[in-house]
């Protein structure tokens, strides 16, 4: 059964924006700003985070009109490389994203429970013991109903959840304009104490805070690569696909250094290094507690339409593996009624939920998930390489052809297995278990393909 083609420009873009602005930029600043030394670094790697999200996106610009089809994301490993490495890379994708969603939505577990108990934004308070498992037990609950309300919007169909991530995503991009507003408020700004001391600096060091910076920054902006798994649902993909791509990554530059910008001028460079709930912090400075309360709320909003779009993104992943006979017919299986993948959203929202069960640390998350990640976005934007000549008869029928190329590719390329040295230097616990779930994936592929060949 074909997917009707329901998803036009402006829910393409929007999709876009959602996949990319989840609760990251509510949280990862923070990161950067304890990473580095300097204002000067923390924005030079925001901007550098940009340049590298843009060159991936030209990118899989076209890899999409390359190649529009259900869970292309998938299917560019499939069709550019072997299978063994297809079925790993996506497993381990579908891990990442599954932890992805899960630490985002403990994240706004944690908004939520700063209303609900006040006392818990106390360091004092919550270091009793009880008190930590009983605040922990209620953002996990929040994580969870989150998950489970979604997942149901998902099962009444595609144009059903493309118009709820409408709604939240202007509501997300509303919100995010409203934490700018106190740059028109803030009478100081916050200069920063550390300083850097450029003579006795090594640039080794510097090198070494653009990669830990870049590690949370990565995260900021990471996910437009999964804007390729609607190719063959969104109208006139050969046009639409890099246009809202194109759009979509604008408006989340533009977006992210201006609340950067507030962050660094409200709350402070050396505050913002220890703090966490950096955006109800900064209007609690400015329009006082219950703006903090409000904020809390629409941040919470903010993981509703991430949930969202993940429930709608990643089980086309698995019809796509599902197609090749990589997962059983049964992930691929479309309710006749509403074209929704029940099997795929099923499993996928409950790995979600398991990992919200396992879940405690968002940092640790953090770097897990981009380690698994590097391997996902190296591979995949080098598939240009293949799909450029795999399919040279399509260069003059309309598709859209990036400019600068190989430059574009090779950059973003570049970028993210420097991200993944960096974490291989300073999370090497966490990017050796990652490589041995990669190299698992690979042994399972072979050990089926063994046993279903030694059945015939």
């Amino acid at each position: 059964m074909n997917p009707a083609k329901k998803l036009n420009l402006f829910d393409f873009t929007m999709i876009m924006v959602s996949l990319v602005i989840g609760m990251g930029i509510f949280r990862t600043p923070a990161n950067v700003a304890k990473a580095v030394d300097t204002p000067f670094i923390f924005f030079g790697v925001w901007i550098l985070g940009g340049v590298i999200a843009l060159c991936g996106a030209l990118t899989y610009a076209e890899i999409g009109s390359r190649l529009p089809v259900t869970g292309g994301y998938y299917k560019i490993f499939s069709y550019a490389y072997h299978p063994s490495i297809a079925f790993a890379i996506n497993c381990v994708i579908l891990v990442s994203n599954a932890a992805s969603l899960a630490g985002v939505a403990l994240v706004g577990g944690e908004y939520i429970t700063g209303i609900l108990i006040p006392q818990s934004k106390d360091p004092d308070w919550i270091s009793v013991t009880a008190n930590s498992h009983h605040v922990q037990s209620i953002q996990i609950i929040i994580a969870i109903i989150a998950i489970v309300i979604f997942y149901g919007v998902n099962l009444l169909g595609l144009k059903m959840s493309a118009r709820t991530q409408n709604v939240l995503t202007i509501v997300k991009i509303t919100m995010i304009l409203l934490l700018v507003t106190p740059l028109f408020f803030a009478t100081t700004i916050h200069a920063p104490v550390t300083t850097l001391n450029e003579h006795t600096i090594l640039f080794k060091e510097y090198l070494r805070a653009f990669g830990i910076g870049l590690v949370a920054v990565s995260f900021t902006y990471g996910g437009y690569q999964q804007t390729i798994n609607f190719g063959a649902e969104v109208n006139l993909p050969k046009k639409n696909i890099p246009r809202g791509i194109f759009f979509g990554i604008f408006i989340i530059i533009l977006l992210y250094l201006l609340i950067n910008y507030a962050y660094v001028k409200v709350i402070g460079f050396d505050e913002l290094k220890n703090s966490k709930n950096i955006a109800a912090i900064m209007a609690g400075k400015i329009f006082g507690i219950n703006a903090e309360r409000v904020l809390s709320i629409l941040l919470f909003f903010s993981v509703l339409a991430y949930v969202n779009v993940l429930l709608m993104s990643n089980p086309r992943v698995m019809a796509a593996m599902s197609d090749d006979k990589i997962l059983p017919a049964t992930f691929g299986q479309r309710n006749p009624g509403t074209g929704v993948l029940i099997t795929s959203l099923s499993v996928f929202a409950a790995m979600c939920v398991l990992i919200v069960f396992w879940a405690k640390e968002f940092d640790t998350i953090l770097s897990f998930t981009i380690f698994l990640d590097c391997f996902g976005m190296v591979l995949s934007a080098g598939s240009i390489f293949i799909l450029r000549k795999k399919t040279a008869n399509l260069n003059n029928s309309g598709i859209y052809i990036m400019k600068l190329y190989p430059l574009l590719p090779l950059i973003f390329m570049a970028a993210y297995t420097f991200v993944a040295i960096s974490l291989l230097i300073t999370e090497t616990k966490l990017s050796l278990i990652g490589i041995g779930v990669m190299i698992a994936f690979i042994g399972i592929f072979f050990a089926v393909e063994y046993f279903q060949n030694k059945k015939i």
